[in-house]
């Protein structure tokens, strides 16, 4: 008689080890943003400490406001041992999607206390225009 082995077929639930996302990218962190507006301004606001502002990237593109920059830990040591450990230090980014159209050549950046404070312009368009039937000739 022959003997016949079964093998297990691994769960299609079960999580494949070998497709993790984290190791086609480097982690990154995410900035928390405070977006705001007034009637003809949005702003944006994030608190960046540890970074200069010539080592912060900024573009707008059509609606969309990007951040990128990294923080660097100058005390890296081998010898040490946390204790707790909830700073990130290394890249971090945010994309920040805007309700409506700005005007990209008058942003303005400030940096304050370690607090960024970007002033976006809106474009100025017609919120409601009227419309003139003419008559046939």
């Amino acid at each position: 008689m022959e003997k016949i082995t079964i093998e297990e077929q691994p769960s299609v639930q079960e999580p494949i080890e070998e497709l993790k996302v984290e190791d086609w990218f480097e982690p990154e962190g995410e900035l928390a943003v405070d977006v705001y507006q007034t009637e003809k301004d949005i702003f944006i606001q994030s608190a960046i400490a540890g970074v200069r502002p010539e080592e912060l990237d900024i573009s707008v593109e059509n609606d969309v406001v990007t951040i990128r920059g990294a923080r660097k830990n100058s005390t890296v040591s081998e010898t040490k041992e946390y204790l707790h450990e909830e700073c990130f230090w290394g890249a971090f980014s945010r994309q920040i999607f805007l309700p409506e159209e700005v005007d990209v050549k008058n942003v303005q950046a400030t940096m304050r206390d370690g607090v960024l404070t970007l002033r976006l312009p809106k474009l100025k368009t017609e919120k409601t225009k009227r419309v003139k039937i003419e008559k046939e000739r």
